[in-house]
């Protein structure tokens, strides 16, 4: 009994990041809704125009000072999983091949509402814990690139046809990523301890953060300077119009893979790029991959999984962002 009392407190955990997601989601779709207008953040992230006077350590900062929350909880939550929910529980849950499985990583994964950085965390959490690929993976690509606001942001202020081909990007990014990296390596295992792996967890919660921040906080940190420098090192007027439609689509897609984003700033900057006018197909790669995943949640997930895991997902959703910005 005392084992299933403890295994509800990552749901509770859960729970309340829904809720503080929830609310701040609808206070900007209210917004939105009310004013036909989208808040830019150019102290965090402006591509290549102007605001951007602030170097990368500030830009750095004010990143963090709007992630925090979500961040916190998307630890919260991967440390009570380690710590409270038996290993048995998830190979009965996520372990086991085929659809049924993926669906229900990725359902878990899309109200969470999180960044990709926000996100990692829970990623190792699953992956540990399944010991598979697939359903980690599946959730950590569902919970930005799914986001419900965000999509319905996205048809309220680029209309049908960016929307659905944004919701259908993130739908087959989701579906396939995940199963096509662990076919790729069918070999690549979690190294779990041998009291995880009979189900009897014998980890203290302290102990499991502290695992966490070890295994994500220094790959997010050095990630998100990264980002920031590749922001400040772009050069102004870079994506203005007048290039050739395959070329910026190209760029952009090459661009928002490691480009660290909060929660709904590439509707902005996808804004933006259509007002400078680079084509349809740029704003719709920037809305799929500069959510779907950065450069500091790909650190991350090398740490965790390894190299090759990262780079894979890097070049599908590279591939997905530049097909679907192609097809616009």
């Amino acid at each position: 009994m005392r084992r299933l009392t403890l295994s509800v407190i990552p749901l509770l955990f859960a729970a309340g990041l829904i809720v503080y997601k929830t609310r701040t989601s609808l206070a900007v779709l209210s917004t939105v809704w009310r004013t036909g207008v989208i808040a830019a953040r150019p102290e965090v992230v402006s591509l290549g125009y102007q605001g951007a006077a602030v170097d990368a350590l500030d830009r750095s900062l004010n990143y963090f000072l709007l992630i925090w929350p979500a961040l916190a909880f998307g630890i919260l939550i991967s440390a009570a999983v380690r710590a409270y929910v038996p290993a048995d529980v998830w190979k009965r849950v996520l372990a086991a091949r085929g659809t049924g499985t993926q669906l229900r990583a990725g359902l878990a994964g899309a109200p969470l509402m999180l960044c990709s950085c926000c996100v990692a965390p829970i990623f190792g959490a699953v992956y540990e814990s399944s010991a598979r690929l697939t359903p980690a993976l599946t959730l950590m690509l569902a919970s930005p690139a799914l986001n419900p606001a965000a999509l319905v942001l996205t048809f309220m202020l680029f209309g049908p046809g960016i929307g659905a081909m944004r919701f259908i990007l993130a739908v087959v990014a989701v579906a396939a990523i995940g199963p096509s990296i662990e076919s790729l390596f069918p070999r690549v295992q979690v190294a779990v301890r041998s009291e995880l792996r009979n189900g009897a967890r014998k980890e203290s919660f302290g102990q499991a953060l502290y695992t966490v921040l070890a295994r994500t906080a220094p790959a997010l940190i050095v990630g998100l300077l990264v980002s920031m420098i590749l922001v400040q090192w772009l050069p102004a007027g870079a994506l203005a119009g007048g290039t050739s439609r395959v070329i910026a689509i190209l760029f952009v897609a090459t661009l928002a893979v490691p480009l660290a984003l909060p929660t709904f700033l590439e509707i902005p900057l996808a804004l933006s790029l259509l007002s400078a006018g680079l084509p349809a197909g740029a704003a719709v790669a920037l809305l799929f991959a500069g959510p779907a995943i950065n450069l500091p949640s790909l650190l991350a997930t090398a740490r965790i999984a390894g190299w090759k895991v990262a780079v894979s997902v890097a070049l599908f959703v590279w591939l997905i962002a530049l097909a679907g910005g192609l097809l616009m």
